[in-house]
């Protein structure tokens, strides 16, 4: 029997003292480098902090919930009780273990809480104890929030968002003396992981120009072109907005209506072109399509005052007439992915005013929101106050920056895309592992001004596009004339366009639409090709209101969408022709794909 079995306190004393204290040297070093890395842009003013205002916002956020219970003193005494109440159950089930008697844990980890996996979070006292006054801590906290039934639902709302990073980011699973497993790795190491991880911490912010810039994956295994982003075709167009790419054919015929893709500009789009597994677009032309795709520009203050009108028309209508030329097909079938969706929602209803209905035979939507009335936590970051904060900041630059987009984001899942590669990167001094869905996710790029906030008043504050009321161009634009058939995808797990809100946009249409629900969330559920035999999709030939109702009268359907989507298109017009290659009719070929815009990082 080893030593550590026997005394299981072994395993957290240091292996060798000396090592250790020369470690810390190094620690102090590099955290110093760190500091220098943070200073630095801010004494020279290329960065001046913004926290102060949005810390003040969640404070007041915050204050509105501790005034609901602070403003009753019989509220505030019940508060007071239930935490206590809740602390002694914790003290007395700790003492019984103590005791030796067997007691079942007051308060456990949800299903599917990661941070809690070590053994030693329940068979050690000490680290059982901890982890369940956190709980029981987390627990009341968002019980204040749902509680305070005074304060209005979007206030609430927010303050369940901070009390969630709140909670998340004081978690014992994010410290050393309080985590067993980062404890032991320590002890073992004599601190060599905390000397890795300071040295990742001060080369993440110097890279993100005073900011951390967290790292989710290795991109030094990952190029755009080589092996990711790397279905063939060619750029055929491009101006200040975007490139569009035509992808080369893979089979002798093709389906007559070209396919068009608008992608969101809020991310790039080889989202839909990961790699030859995990490619919606080099399926889409395996399966004899003609694949347009619109690759946006990664904008700075050159585009500050391209708004969401210069997108439809130096966009997709300019894609539309180049596809016409080179295919000399005037109708095609159009494919919108979440924000690119909701453009191209907006395009097909301008069409359907101005006389161009014709342009587009069918539209799919991939969770794609067109009413925001139910659209999910992003909401917490969308009213008056905070919109003309994130307006002033723009107009300075003429941009929003794609890290604050990219931190937002990851905010919404911070236990899975913040705090353990915070953990891993800073703490256990580990490379994090290459996945190129993360590589993806870190690409971010920035916003420009107007178009941002056109978007954030016009959908999410407002919702007026849903309502009828939206002008673009000088024309107030009804969703209701939009009748061509559409495919409309929500996925079942998405926080971002959450199912709900889907199956409300469906209503909108003027048109028949097709609403099918598929496992997973925002990228996993549409990112799911057919050969990995993985989640599911749910079909329903009733359009109901409640999505319990649709569910409960739709039917299963296992593996992937893609399929079902297939024939669903070619249902419509299976018409076909010789296959099409990149620069017939005389249009000129740029370069090849993906092209340059997608390249550019920030």
């Amino acid at each position: 029997m080893s030593n550590e079995q026997e005394n299981p306190l072994l395993q957290y004393i240091f292996n060798n003292p000396e090592e250790f204290a020369r470690n810390l040297t190094k620690i102090a070093e590099n955290s110093g480098k760190a500091l220098a890395a943070y200073l630095e842009p801010r004494e020279s003013g290329r960065v001046q902090d913004e926290t102060p205002e949005e810390l003040s916002l969640a404070v007041k956020t915050l204050a509105q919930v501790g005034e609901y219970w602070m403003k009753d003193p019989a509220r505030a005494i019940e508060a007071q009780t239930r935490l206590w109440t809740g602390y002694m159950h914790v003290w007395n089930n700790t003492l019984k273990r103590m005791a030796g008697e067997d007691s079942a844990p007051t308060i456990t980890p949800a299903p599917g809480d990661k941070r809690f996996r070590d053994a030693e979070w329940e068979e050690n006292q000490f680290f059982d104890f901890v982890k369940q006054m956190y709980l029981q801590t987390t627990q009341w906290a968002e019980h204040l929030v749902e509680g305070a039934t005074d304060v209005d639902e979007h206030t609430r709302h927010k303050a369940a968002f901070y009390v969630r990073q709140i909670t998340n980011a004081m978690a014992p699973s994010n410290f050393i003396l309080t985590n067993p497993e980062l404890l032991r790795e320590t002890m073992t190491s004599n601190g060599e992981n905390l000397v890795k991880g300071m040295e990742m911490l001060a080369e993440d912010i110097k890279a993100g120009n005073g900011e951390v810039k967290l790292r989710q994956s290795d991109p030094s295994s990952f190029e755009i072109g080589k092996n990711v982003a790397n279905t063939p075709g060619k750029v055929i167009a491009q101006n200040d907005v975007c490139q569009l790419i035509q992808y080369e054919p893979q089979t002798e015929q093709v389906y007559k209506r070209p396919i068009l893709v608008v992608p969101p500009w809020i991310n790039k789009y080889y989202i839909l072109d990961l790699n030859e597994e995990k490619s919606f677009i080099r399926w889409m032309v395996e399966q004899g399509h003609t694949v347009f795709v619109i690759s946006w520009v990664n904008p700075d203050e050159r585009q500050s005052q391209k708004s969401f009108e210069h997108y439809m028309q130096e966009g997709i209508f300019m894609a539309l007439d180049t596809i016409q030329k080179t295919t000399q097909q005037s109708t095609v079938n159009a494919i919108g992915y979440c924000v690119g969706g909701t453009l191209l929602a907006i395009a097909l209803a301008y069409m359907a005013k101005t006389g161009q209905k014709d342009r587009v035979a069918t539209v799919t939507f991939l969770t794609t929101q067109v009413d925001f009335v139910h659209s999910g936590d992003l909401r917490v970051f969308v009213d008056e106050e905070q919109i003309k904060l994130l307006e002033d900041r723009m107009n300075k630059q003429g941009y929003l920056d794609g890290s604050k987009m990219a931190t937002a984001f990851n905010m919404l899942r911070s236990n899975d895309l913040i705090w353990p590669y915070v953990i891993n990167n800073y703490i256990r001094g580990k490379e994090p592992f290459p996945f190129d869905l993360l590589f993806w996710n870190s690409d971010a790029t920035r916003l420009p001004a107007a178009n941002h906030s056109f978007y954030l008043r016009n959908c999410y504050l407002t919702n007026n596009l849903a309502k009828g009321e939206l002008e673009i161009d000088g024309i107030k634009i009804d969703l209701k004339d939009v009748e061509i058939p559409v495919y409309n995808l929500a996925t079942r797990e998405d926080h971002i366009a959450p199912a709900i809100s889907v199956l409300e946009g469906s209503h909108c249409f003027g048109g028949p639409v097709e609403y099918v629900l598929a496992g997973s969330g925002h990228i996993a559920g549409v990112v799911n090709p057919p050969h990995k035999n993985k989640y599911q999709y749910w079909t329903n030939d009733g359009l109901h209101r409640d999505i319990n109702d649709w569910l409960n009268t739709a039917e299963e359907h296992p593996g992937s969408w893609w399929p079902h989507w297939q024939e669903w298109i070619t249902d419509k017009d299976n018409t076909l022709v010789k296959a099409r290659k990149p620069g017939a009719r005389r249009v000129k070929i740029l370069e090849d794909a993906p092209g340059s815009y997608v390249k550019v990082r920030l």
